[in-house]
């Protein structure tokens, strides 16, 4: 059974999609509350305890991003897309903007399922307090000190280039959040122009190579293509 006092906000205008996906959370134990368009959510979002949203950008009376936005104004709840807009810049911009995660539609049961679980245990992860400068961050073999300032898998330590262990401690913080390319490059060198952006990949490949038993199937860090990178979390 599911911590049902985590309230999910479902913020869909299309009521077919709106049960569908009420009946999903249901099934799985989940307490949920649904809003038909942004006002509503809005309402609801200072009025009551909501733990996580799932929006939809295209409602009725305000552009989700506009949601986003307002919304990261003064609060850090995880906020997952589900969204039929499906081009690159468009999830860019919803991440850049604070989105947690992005689903496109139509999507299935189990991605839905597996989006949640990810953001739940990121945020579990921060509540926990796990992430912070003088923690020990632990995921799967990855071990990062940042009080000490290394890494390591298993009992091997990374040998790691400054940038690369500046990327490697930003996704570890991040851990579950997909982080656009601009983000990333404006964390690591304070700027996001298109040669950073090249940069980055670069500096991902080496990263890969040094982190990954098999670069080409990832255990750590996954890729989006067009979008940024997310670090899994490896039980």
């Amino acid at each position: 059974m599911r911590n049902l006092r985590e309230t999910i906000l479902i913020v869909e205008d299309d009521a077919q999609i709106r049960n569908f996906i009420s009946f999903t959370l249901h099934s799985e134990d989940y307490a949920y509350e649904t809003a038909p368009n942004g006002k509503t959510a809005m309402q609801m979002l200072v009025s009551r305890p909501i733990d996580l949203m799932l929006l939809d950008l295209g409602l009725p009376d305000v552009d989700g991003m506009d949601i986003i936005k307002k919304v990261r104004e003064w609060s850090e709840i995880p906020i997952i897309v589900v969204s039929a807009r499906d081009q690159d810049k468009e999830k860019a911009l919803a991440l850049d903007m604070g989105a947690d995660d992005y689903l496109t539609k139509p999507f299935s049961v189990e991605e839905l399922l597996a989006r949640l679980r990810v953001t739940q245990r990121r945020l579990a992860t921060l509540q926990a307090g796990v992430v912070n400068e003088g923690a020990v961050f632990t995921n799967g073999r990855l071990k990062v000190d940042y009080a000490a300032g290394c890494a390591f898998l298993g009992e091997e330590e990374l040998h790691l280039t400054p940038s690369e262990y500046k990327l490697l401690c930003l996704l570890c913080k991040n851990v579950g959040k997909v982080l656009t390319h601009t983000f990333i490059a404006q964390q690591i060198w304070g700027r996001s122009w298109e040669n950073d952006v090249a940069s980055l990949r670069v500096y991902m490949a080496t990263l890969r190579k040094k982190l990954e038993r098999d670069p080409d199937s990832p255990q750590y860090i996954q890729t989006h293509i067009g979008v940024g990178y997310r670090m899994l979390k490896v039980e």
